[in-house]
């Protein structure tokens, strides 16, 4: 199939990948050629990684990369054959009903568009579209190739063949779908964001280090990585994003940033895309250690 990804941070890059190699043709999206230029030469960068482990071969590389399209006009994906188109920008309401708004300009009638959000809801974006029916959200909350899950949300006037539609397209690249209902946080944000606030929370009163933290978790409940890594990952901004959009909707005292968190994200220090977070990590996204410990009052980057 050809598909639209109009975002290419980390989640429209793993998206992207996942896409071609199962065989399907990508049009990349971002809001200047530049951008979209250089998201499809970390993608290259990240399975020249692969190569170096032998996971991978070059001719494959070649292959996969031939089949994305950087763009950064709407219009161009308007006249690009696409089936479905998959939004993965950032997670501000008035920014995404922006791009629904041009989307729905530029896409023919027929066109699917899949929302990748974990705390907006569709139905408020699809309004903004004359296709309400064709548009679902696809909450994709960490697609690296040992993760491979999506949420599947309808909108009030979301079809059930739009439903079918992205179930299908996720099937081909090895993703498993669950359908929730639309609330805030679905499933796995739900879960996932107050464990990580406590996890801060803890270092922030002093009870343990940053990295005994993530290693008690990980030992103990075989976790790949622990909270605070995790959410390095994620990108801290984000983090913090996602919990206050729970504490306005849901007003559970859970979910209100720790302070710590907050003083992270001032200081510019969101985690892995910065190098800082909890920890420290080279150009590649490796761990280096830890960034600094972090008692009551103090920033857990120094």
């Amino acid at each position: 199939m050809r598909l639209a990804i109009v975002g290419a941070g980390n989640r429209g890059q793993g998206l992207a990948r996942l896409f071609v190699e199962a065989g399907h043709t990508i049009f990349l999206k971002e809001v200047r050629e530049q951008r979209a230029k250089a998201a499809v030469e970390e993608i290259a960068h990240g399975l020249d990684r692969e190569i170096s482990r032998w996971a991978l071969t070059e001719s494959e590389k070649k292959l996969f990369l031939g089949r994305i399209h950087p763009v950064h006009r709407f219009e161009e994906l308007g006249g690009a054959g696409v089936q479905a188109v998959f939004e993965c920008t950032q997670e501000d309401v008035t920014h995404k009903r922006q791009v629904y708004r041009e989307l729905d300009a530029a896409l023919p009638a027929g066109v699917y568009v899949f929302a990748n959000t974990a705390t907006i809801s569709v139905t408020e974006l699809a309004k903004e579209t004359g296709r309400e029916e064709s548009i679902c959200g696809v909450h994709l909350p960490f697609p690296r190739p040992r993760r491979r899950i999506a949420e599947l949300v309808r909108g009030l006037r979301t079809s059930g063949e739009t439903v079918d539609t992205a179930r299908r397209i996720l099937a081909s690249a090895g993703i498993t779908a669950i359908e929730v209902v639309e609330y805030p946080g679905y499933v796995t944000a739900r879960l996932i964001l107050p464990f990580l606030n406590e996890a801060m929370t803890v270092v922030l009163e002093g009870i343990a280090a940053a990295e005994d933290v993530d290693d008690a978790m990980r030992l103990t409940y075989d976790m790949a990585l622990g909270p605070l890594e995790l959410a390095d990952r994620l990108g801290l901004d984000r983090v913090q994003l996602g919990l206050d959009h729970l504490f306005r909707e849901l007003g559970d005292l859970k979910f209100r940033p720790c302070p710590l968190l907050r003083k992270l994200v001032r200081a510019g220090h969101l985690g892995v895309q910065t190098g800082r977070g909890f920890f420290l990590y080279d150009a590649e996204g490796n761990r280096l250690g830890a960034a600094g410990e972090a008692g009551p009052g103090e920033t857990a980057g120094g």
